[in-house]
């Protein structure tokens, strides 16, 4: 089963990837991830792209689309996938579409995880993390039991991701408005989209998802 997970920033793609690895046995794919790891591997991939990510440019397509094609050729994608952070553009879609069918494979379903923006913006810039044990919580929604004292290790020390500002997730968010909303109907017209409410709790999140992906 070969899945995308596609919304804004925050919008927890991340968290529902990994929940469904541990359901289904498919292997999340997150493209940040794989070009550190293809760099750090010193595959071809990776010596493409090493020069491109030290220079700050973006990795071009066709090498995204490369290392993606490296990475479901091993064993442990042959149960399927979920592409997490990719595509991101029409033209990245159609060049993974057009990969998957050389493979004679093909996507299963492209789940759209909708937010309200100013929500969203709330619950990102709220986030904090142990230090320790990498516990996650939240200023609103889920503090620490202990003030100042992780649930989880019991540590002291916390931080936040540099990038979870206010104006940071807007940019952020525009891009996505921008660039990757834009592929929702190309897949529409494919009939392979779906889309559920990213601001639901986890688990009613995680249930939503499984419930299309156990659809006959």
């Amino acid at each position: 089963m070969n899945i995308i997970l596609l919304g804004p920033p925050g919008a927890g793609k991340g968290t529902q990837a990994k929940r469904l690895e541990e359901m289904h046995g498919i292997v999340q794919l997150a493209t940040g991830d794989m070009l550190r790891a293809a760099v750090a591997a010193g595959t071809a991939v990776g010596k493409k792209a090493k020069p491109i990510m030290d220079a700050g440019k973006l990795v071009p397509d066709d090498i995204l689309i490369a290392m993606i094609a490296e990475r479901i050729d091993q064993a442990d994608c042959a149960r399927g996938f979920i592409l997490d952070g990719f595509p991101r553009t029409v033209p990245q879609a159609e060049a993974l579409d057009a990969m998957l069918r050389e493979r004679r494979l093909k996507l299963d379903h492209v789940i759209e995880m909708q937010v309200d923006e100013a929500a969203l913006l709330e619950r990102v810039t709220g986030r904090f993390t142990c230090s320790t044990c990498g516990a996650s919580y939240h200023e609103i929604f889920n503090r620490p039991r202990a003030e100042g004292i992780c649930d989880v290790c019991g540590g002291t020390s916390f931080t936040r991701r540099a990038d979870d500002t206010a104006e940071t997730i807007k940019a952020r968010l525009a891009a996505y408005r921008a660039q990757t909303a834009p592929i929702l109907p190309y897949y529409r017209s494919k009939g392979v989209l779906d889309t559920i409410d990213g601001m639901a709790p986890i688990e009613a999140v995680t249930q939503a998802i499984d419930a299309i992906l156990r659809q006959p």
